[in-house]
């Protein structure tokens, strides 16, 4: 018997506008609202554009050493998180693969932990086994997640609250909106400007219907969302990353911080630090996770097999969709790390035929993040 499904506390709302739901991590999820999944990315690109993503988990981490503890379990700086900042990292397992991506954000007498859904259970077991004594773990099941996304998504935010305009791309923040304390962090995952909200779950309708009143904003669903975070070439975990890749590998060098690194002063002591620590030094990997744009306007889908002009297998699709904005099919997947440089043409197979693609930098578009 199928298990059934979770529904976030904006479920009826997204029934309510009219929503295609699909099953989504264990959850009824919106996939596309009346606009389209098109018109829906572009709508986001150009003026704001609001997500429902309640499906993730949210964790706080309370005690001295909170800090101390999650670093044990990622390649990246937590321990000198500044206070109001957030940070991207990865929990690695002890074969340098990546067991999920996460957010974590240093609200000065908690860490606030932002973990995939359909890695929640298994990300919270393996926290609650590293964790000292004098750390705790606390589960949030009382708070929704919105993420508003897009150029005006600052100054929509800002008729509720003028101090959101104040923050800068990964800032974070207890801010008060519709007289509700909320969690805000400038961030997202579209490449846009823009800002996610923790909510309390009974607040959460209210808030979602005023940012809906505001003419710049639309519901966004799970569809559109995919090709945003594509064109950014942003990772979706179980598809561009998991256990099986490393973040060498993944080209995540970027989210490998600096003292954590074998010259770093806090070098290594994170699962997997000797493979991946090596696999920095010597650039020794079989593949590499790039960018792939198509020469066709034919769309490549995750699985699609790769090959070299002389027609030997180099690899695979792992995300693939038309990118609206880009106005061209792009992709990303592994390739052998020879060919794994930029301008190199592939074919990818689509039913039955060899389409011509061009590795190409991510990201496809320019990423609009707010620096200040």
């Amino acid at each position: 018997m199928s298990q059934e499904l979770l529904v976030t506390p904006l479920h009826a709302l997204h029934i309510e506008m009219g929503a295609k739901m699909v099953p989504f991590a264990g959850y009824d999820m919106p996939v596309q609202y009346a606009l389209g999944v098109r018109k829906e990315h572009i709508h986001c690109r150009e003026s704001a554009g609001l997500f429902d993503v309640s499906h993730m988990g949210q964790l706080r981490l309370h005690g001295a050493n909170a800090a101390k503890a999650i670093e044990s379990l990622v390649p990246v700086d937590i321990i000198d998180l500044p206070e109001g900042k957030q940070r991207y990292a990865f929990f690695t397992n002890e074969q340098g693969g990546i067991l999920d991506d996460l957010m974590v954000t240093n609200f000065g007498d908690h860490l606030f932990v932002v973990v995939n859904a359909a890695c929640k259970e298994q990300d919270i077991a393996h926290i609650k086994a590293h964790l000292p004594e004098d750390v705790t773990l606390e589960i949030i099941e009382d708070r929704a997640l919105l993420a508003l996304q897009g150029p005006k998504a600052a100054q929509v935010l800002a008729r509720l609250n003028p101090v959101v305009s104040d923050m800068i791309f990964m800032d974070a923040a207890k801010v008060e909106l519709l007289g509700v304390e909320c969690l805000v962090s400038r961030s997202g995952y579209t490449g846009e400007d823009g800002y996610e909200i923790s909510v309390p779950s009974d607040k959460a309708e209210a808030l979602a219907r005023e940012l809906l009143g505001q003419e710049e904003v639309e519901w966004i669903g799970l569809g559109a969302r995919d090709s945003l975070r594509l064109e950014c070439g942003l990772c979706l975990y179980g598809h561009d990353i998991d256990t099986t890749t490393t973040p060498v590998e993944g080209s995540l060098l970027w989210g490998i911080s600096k003292p954590r690194r074998a010259d770093g002063e806090r070098a290594g002591g994170f699962p997997g630090a000797d493979i991946i620590l090596e696999q920095i030094k010597t650039k020794d990997i079989a593949r590499k996770r790039v960018g792939l744009v198509g020469q066709s306007k034919a769309p490549v889908r995750e699985g699609s097999k790769l090959f070299d002009a002389d027609d030997n297998e180099i690899g695979v699709v792992t995300s693939g969709t038309f990118g609206p904005t880009k106005g061209a099919p792009v992709a990303m997947g592994y390739v052998k790390t020879d060919l794994a440089v930029i301008g190199t043409e592939i074919f990818a197979e689509v039913r039955g035929k060899k389409l011509p693609m061009t590795v190409e930098k991510m990201p496809f578009v320019p990423q609009n993040y707010y620096r200040g």
